[in-house]
């Protein structure tokens, strides 16, 4: 296993000679107190700003896509002003990422 904090999207992913190996991407389950949020201008393409207001932390970024496959495919550039995304609370992420 790689050395990577368990805040990054890598930290599940296996490490061979030096390089990650088939990235393997913890899942971020749907829970009955997940916000439908519509995504606002001060966060379009910027995962890292939404994800530092919301958990204190711009490395969670990724958890967008996680959780919204069927929307965001592009983590960054699917970020569009209008789109809504589910988004956990920080007590299910602190849960499912072991934080």
């Amino acid at each position: 296993m790689a050395n990577y904090s368990p805040l990054s999207p890598y930290y599940t992913t296996g490490q061979s000679f030096g390089y990650l190996d088939i990235a393997n991407f913890r899942p971020i389950p749907a829970a009955v107190d997940d916000i439908l949020f519509t995504i606002v201008n001060p966060y379009e393409n910027r995962p890292d700003l939404l994800a530092y207001d919301l958990y204190q932390s711009s490395q969670l970024w990724w958890v967008f896509a996680l959780r919204n496959p069927s929307v965001i495919q592009d983590p960054v550039f699917d970020m569009k002003a209008g789109v809504k995304i589910f988004l956990p609370k920080l007590s299910s992420l602190k849960t499912t990422l072991g934080l």
